[in-house]
C-alpha cells in the first residue's frame, strides 16, 4: 500500500523510522520505508545503516549529491507500492496516530494528493536560532510544502521534481506549479509533523540567499512565474516602476544593518521579506 520515502542529509533518521514503522505496524497496512542520504559523507551514516535492519526499511547513501529533489525522484523510483508519503528527516509526527489519518482520509474519498502541515515547537529556541523559529512558526505552518505529503506513486512519477534543479531551494514551489497547472488539486489535511532541526540564524540566512539564487534561476527558465512565487510579483511590479535597480542600491546600502536585525534576539520577519526582495533585486539577468 504505502511507500514511505525519507531524503536524508547529514541527520539521524533512526529515531523517525522507528516511529513510523510503529504506527504501520498498529494500523496493519503493507508499507515500507525508503531513506536515502544525499551524498552528506556525515558520520551520522553509520548509526542510518541501522536501518537496514529493521523490516521493510531501507537505508541507501549517494555516492554524489543530485539535490532533494532529484534525490526524491530517485527513490519514488524505488518504492514498490501505489501511494508515497514524502516526509523529510528532521520531522516527526505530531499525532501518534498520524499514518492512520492519513488512512482514514484516503480511504473516505478519492483525494490523490494530501499535505498534512509543519508546525514547530512552541518553546523558544535560543538566540542563535531564532530567525528560523520566527520564520517556521509565522510561514511555514500555513505553507504547503512537501516536507509532509502523500501523493499517489503514478501521479508522482508523471510529474516528478524537475531534474534541473540541483541546488538548494524553491524545489516545492517548482513542484507544485507543475501541479497547479496540470488542474491537480492538493488538499491540506489537519495531520502535522513538528520540524525538529533549527538551523542557527546565520545558516538559514545564508541557505536563503541560495535559495533565491535558485528561484532567480527558475524564473529566468520560465519554470516559476509571477503568480506562483510573491517575490517574482513584487520584483516584476518593481521593474514596470523603474524601481529595481533603486531597490537593489538601497538593499546593498541597509544590508548589514538589517542582517543585525535578523541575526539579534528579535528578528522582524517584515525586514526579512524587504531582504529577501532587495537580494532578488540585486541579482544579475
Amino acid at each position: 500500500m504505502l511507500s514511505i520515502l525519507i531524503p536524508v542529509y547529514n541527520y539521524t533518521v533512526l529515531p523517525l523510522v522507528h516511529e513510523l514503522v510503529r504506527q504501520c505496524n498498529v494500523s496493519g497496512i503493507t508499507f515500507e520505508i525508503l531513506c536515502q542520504d544525499d551524498g552528506s559523507n556525515s558520520q551520522k551514516n553509520t548509526i542510518n545503516q541501522e536501518v537496514n535492519l529493521i523490516p521493510n526499511c531501507s537505508f541507501f547513501i549517494n555516492e554524489i549529491n543530485l539535490g532533494r529533489g532529484k534525490n526524491i525522484n530517485s527513490l519514488a523510483q524505488k518504492a514498490v507500492y501505489d501511494w508515497l508519503l514524502i516526509l523529510d528527516c528532521d520531522t516527526f509526527p505530531a499525532d501518534a496516530t498520524f499514518i492512520q489519518n492519513y488512512v482514514d482520509v484516503i480511504s473516505d474519498s478519492s483525494e490523490n494528493i494530501l499535505f498534512g502541515g509543519i508546525i514547530y515547537e512552541d518553546k523558544k529556541p535560543e538566540k542563535e536560532q531564532l530567525l528560523r523559529w520566527v520564520y517556521g512558526q509565522k510561514r511555514e505552518t500555513s505553507a504547503i510544502l512537501t516536507s509532509n505529503l502523500w501523493i499517489k506513486k503514478d501521479v508522482f512519477l508523471q510529474y516528478p521534481f524537475d531534474d534541473s534543479i540541483t541546488k538548494y531551494g524553491y524545489e516545492d514551489l517548482c513542484f507544485f506549479a507543475v501541479l497547479k497547472k496540470n488542474n491537480l488539486a492538493i488538499s491540506q489535511i489537519e495531520n502535522p509533523t513538528f520540524h525538529l532541526n533549527l538551523e542557527t540564524s546565520e545558516v538559514f540566512l545564508n541557505k536563503t540567499k541560495i535559495a533565491l539564487e535558485n528561484l532567480f534561476f527558475l524564473y529566468n527558465s520560465d519554470k516559476i512565474s509571477r503568480e506562483d512565487s510573491k517575490i517574482i510579483k513584487a520584483f516584476e511590479f518593481l521593474k514596470k516602476l523603474k524601481l529595481a535597480k533603486f531597490s537593489s542600491f538601497l538593499f546593498k546600502k541597509n544590508q548589514i544593518k538589517i542582517e543585525r536585525n535578523l541575526l539579534s534576539q528579535n528578528p522582524s520577519l517584515f525586514l526579512f521579506d524587504l531582504y529577501k526582495l532587495g537580494y532578488f533585486c540585486s541579482l544579475k539577468m
